[in-house]
């Protein structure tokens, strides 16, 4: 196995070891599919190739907290039922390990407003933003996928103190990353 850890800045992935390969996507989906598909199509190690996914997100629910493995993932921002009315599937969820409980939403938006989180809640437990193109990307091309997420905020007002809790979540990520590598 190779693994190629993936996190949006490099602030989520302080704390993993310098040996280990650590892609930057940028934030969003966007940016994060570009990097992911572009890093998994050029590695040289691609036939054994295992995407880590490592980040902070928001907690929906107020009885999520801690560090989850991600079983689905929701792309929140997405038009889904209009698309699927035109009979086409728009593949707003990816199922990435059924015996995993928590659901990640992704999407474009930084959650700050508690009805944009409630509304979130009904669907998912976590929201971040860019779970969903990282998962779609390897999907696509065959890469085994793991998203693993620490709740950093409730997804409210309290998300704009972000840049307070993102160290002690890297620290928990990468402990979690050396026992998954281990």
């Amino acid at each position: 196995m190779h693994l190629l850890v993936v996190a949006a800045i490099a602030a989520e992935a302080a704390h993993v070891p310098d040996d280990v390969e650590v892609l930057l996507t940028g934030v969003g989906k966007s940016l994060a599919a570009v990097a992911v598909t572009r890093a998994v199509c050029e590695h040289p190690h691609r036939a054994d190739l295992v995407v880590v996914n490592i980040g902070t997100a928001g907690a929906l629910r107020p009885d999520v907290t801690g560090l989850h493995e991600i079983g689905a993932v929701l792309n929140h921002d997405l038009s889904a039922e209009p698309i699927r009315r035109l009979g086409l599937d728009p593949r707003e969820r990816l199922e990435l390990d059924p015996g995993r409980p928590t659901t990640l939403a992704s999407g474009d938006l930084f959650v700050t407003d508690p009805a944009v989180r409630d509304r979130l809640a009904e669907q998912a437990h976590l929201v971040d933003m860019e779970g969903y193109a990282i998962a779609l990307a390897c999907q696509e091309l065959g890469v085994p996928v793991h998203l693993v997420k620490m709740v950093s905020d409730n997804a409210d007002e309290t998300a704009h103190d972000w840049s307070a809790a993102v160290d002690g979540c890297a620290r928990e990520l990468a402990a979690w990353l050396a026992d998954f590598a281990g």
